[in-house]
């Protein structure tokens, strides 16, 4: 049990270094009992499948920046779970290999209130300012299978479709950039012309190619696959 609180309070100062709050914010273990769970009914969650299996929340509450303060806009094209999906990633980075589902807004009082979370209160200087949440599924301790290799672990997934992206280049904009793009504009990538493309499973990097034709269509050809453990890790 203190394996597991050490490794989930990782996950929690993983979490607050990445959040985009004016000030850094301190998380302190806490009960799941006596929560406000009314606060949790908009919080953005994720579930997390590999070396472990878990499910993980974080909420800021009003003090807290949403995404007018952080984007500068109400565009719809931004939402809570983009702004929050970096530092959900950081957190789980922390459980082991693994992949980390898609972010979504929702309400996760039931997770917040369940007896089996690690729940830790996020506090600023004014404060409470948010609350985060980790809670392992039944079967994926630290004891259930700790000698299977990460590939064993993630052999009961198999059949579970993922989306496989092809990465030629990327670039960092300011948001208010991105909603200033028109018809035209050039983007520059941070990668020169005839470099292998990287193939990504659910945003993990998984095997390096080069981009070919076949039929009309673009299509990559796989020119490296790279070790679970570093891919996945």
């Amino acid at each position: 049990m203190s394996t597991t609180l050490a490794q989930h309070t990782e996950a929690a100062n993983a979490l607050v270094r990445l959040l985009p709050t004016p000030t850094p914010l301190q998380p302190a273990p806490h009960s799941s009992l006596g929560l406000p769970l009314e606060q949790m009914g908009q919080a953005v969650t994720a579930s997390f499948v590999g070396a472990v299996s878990a499910d993980l929340a974080v909420v800021l509450l009003s003090a807290g920046p949403g995404v007018s303060a952080v984007a500068g806009t109400d565009s719809p094209v931004i939402s809570n779970a983009d702004v929050l999906r970096p530092a959900l990633e950081a957190a789980s980075a922390c459980l082991g290999a693994g992949v980390l589902g898609e972010a979504r807004t929702e309400d996760a009082s039931a997770l917040f209130g369940h007896m089996d979370s690690s729940v830790f209160e996020l506090r600023g200087p004014e404060g409470t300012a948010g609350w985060f949440a980790v809670r392992l599924r039944s079967g994926s301790g630290a004891g259930a299978g700790a000698e299977q290799s990460v590939v064993g672990k993630l052999g009961r997934i198999n059949n579970v479709e993922m989306a496989l992206t092809v990465e030629i280049g990327r670039t960092r904009m300011a948001v208010r950039d991105v909603l200033n793009l028109e018809p035209g504009r050039v983007v520059e990538l941070d990668r020169s012309a005839g470099a292998p493309a990287d193939i990504l499973l659910n945003g993990r990097l998984i095997a390096n190619g080069e981009i070919v034709v076949v039929d009309q269509d673009y299509a990559v050809r796989i020119t490296k696959i790279m070790d679970v453990a570093e891919g996945l890790g």
